[in-house]
């Protein structure tokens, strides 16, 4: 039997933070952090997904876009609280604050963080529409109007997938150089390490974390990987059918953003079929997404996967087995405490 045939679908998620991990399993969600002084503090997140309250949300091309917009406003909340934990100091001094920083102390106190982190997501949001959608849109309209005469009219959707696909890897190529993302990115390949080793049915220690590979194909890399490839689909089927919308640029724009619920939906159950089978389809469907990870994952060293086995114990242990774990440290941290007076 195959390393790939023993793999069992878990079940279990995550996300790489600053210093820290994410995880989502079937005991609940949480995330580890590597604090200053060198400990590893694990926090319970509370997460109870829409969908259940409502089970039909729950349904295939339904639960896609929905889970995409709760993972990634959960993430959001984790990766704010794992900056504040980690890397961030709030206590400057007066001396030390630049006039924004003192602006933002007086007017928010201790809420500045979350307006700093609200500042950047909408800068984000903005960037990243500027980036993928707009951008590939305009090059494409230079090249058709410009180089080809207007003779590329029909393939329209191919280039501007093709632009997307070369955007997105350059763009991440160029911040993984980036000393501080590429740390992320190894807590990201330990994220998907530890997930590995429970799927193998390996005990989680560092030996056999280390062992497993960093490319996963439920990764969010390989979602974003097989969005593009679908967008090209549907785009291309858009303009079969009425072909008009792209000579407007404004027009088809505002298509493609309205298109994305329903990419995102078929994208998210591909994805979920590549993490519970092995076979050609799936791994033709995986191969684009497992290949960018090479740039997204970097080897973790093993104090980052002390981090991510802490992350996901948490998760994947009863609550009860939790208490009675903390009650015998207690228990023992007394006694030492005890023999030493």
């Amino acid at each position: 039997m195959s390393e790939k045939e023993k793999i069992k679908y878990s079940g279990v998620g995550g996300e790489a933070l600053i210093e820290g991990i994410m995880m989502k399993g079937p005991y609940g969600a949480a995330i580890a952090c590597r604090l200053p002084g060198g400990e590893i503090d694990v926090t319970e997140k509370p997460f109870k997904s829409v969908t259940e309250k409502h089970k039909i949300l729950k349904a295939p091309f339904i639960r896609g876009p929905i889970n995409f917009v709760e993972q990634m406003v959960f993430g959001y909340k984790c990766m704010m609280e794992s900056a504040e934990k980690t890397a961030f100091d709030t206590d400057m001094n007066e001396e030390e604050m630049s006039k924004l920083d003192k602006w933002l102390s007086d007017h928010f106190g201790p809420k500045m963080m979350a307006v700093i982190g609200a500042i950047a997501m909408v800068l984000g949001f903005g960037l990243a529409f500027l980036i993928f959608f707009y951008l590939p849109t305009l090059l494409t309209d230079l090249i058709n109007n410009h180089l080809a005469g207007g003779s590329l009219d029909r393939a329209r959707p191919l280039i501007e997938g093709i632009m997307r696909m070369i955007i997105f890897v350059a763009y991440m190529w160029g911040v993984s150089q980036m000393s501080d993302i590429k740390r992320v990115f190894k807590y990201h390949g330990a994220e998907h390490k530890c997930i590995f080793c429970i799927e193998h049915g390996l005990e989680l220690t560092v030996e056999n974390v280390r062992k497993q590979q960093r490319f996963h194909p439920r990764c969010g890399t390989s979602f974003i990987f097989i969005t593009i490839i679908l967008s090209i689909i549907v785009s291309s089927a858009v303009v079969v059918v009425a072909p008009q919308i792209r000579d407007i640029r404004w027009l088809w724009i505002i298509v493609k953003v309205l298109l994305l619920p329903l990419i995102m939906s078929i994208g998210y159950e591909c994805i979920r079929l590549a993490g519970k089978h092995d076979n050609v389809f799936t791994r033709i469907l995986s191969a684009p997404g497992l290949f960018m990870q090479r740039i997204t994952t970097k080897e973790p060293e093993d104090d980052i996967i002390e981090v991510g086995i802490a992350a996901i114990k948490y998760v994947i242990t009863p609550p009860e087995e939790r208490n009675k774990a903390v009650e015998t440290e207690n228990s023992e941290a007394d006694e030492s405490e005890n023999e030493a007076e």
